[in-house]
């Protein structure tokens, strides 16, 4: 049972991360492309925004029924330091896919972004709100 819930939330969680994803992406696209922001400074505003979308929609979706373990304040700021990790990861994987490896900018973000995905959801999941 506990895999089949797992599953599940898993598969919510797609959809809470698929819409920050389309924010983070969105953002990304229009600083870089329009604004002419260094990728990687694009990717980290892009990053920190989404996140907060990314928090938002997974407290009032996937993780409602979670206990109450600390107050929103000190919760937001477990997700954001998750995050910031996740920041990392997802800035070295994008500078070493475009500077190592040749990729498009946007194929580096895409391949950064599924990656960073496991990492979230499981600190989320075993970490902070311990479901």
């Amino acid at each position: 049972m506990s895999v089949l819930r797992t599953l599940c939330q898993v598969l919510i969680y797609t959809s809470v991360g698929g819409t920050a994803t389309a924010i983070d992406w969105g953002i990304f696209a229009l600083l870089t492309f329009v604004l002419n922001v260094h990728y990687l400074l694009a990717a980290a505003i892009a990053f920190v925004i989404s996140t907060f979308a990314n928090w938002l929609l997974g407290r009032l979706i996937l993780f409602r029924n979670a206990p109450r373990r600390d107050s929103l304040l000190v919760e937001l700021i477990k997700v954001y330091a998750t995050t910031l990790v996740g920041l990392l990861l997802n800035l070295l994987i994008m500078w070493v896919a475009v500077e190592r490896f040749g990729l498009h900018k946007m194929a580096a973000k895409v391949i950064a972004t599924g990656i960073v995905f496991f990492w979230n959801f499981s600190v989320r999941k075993f970490v902070i709100y311990k479901i």
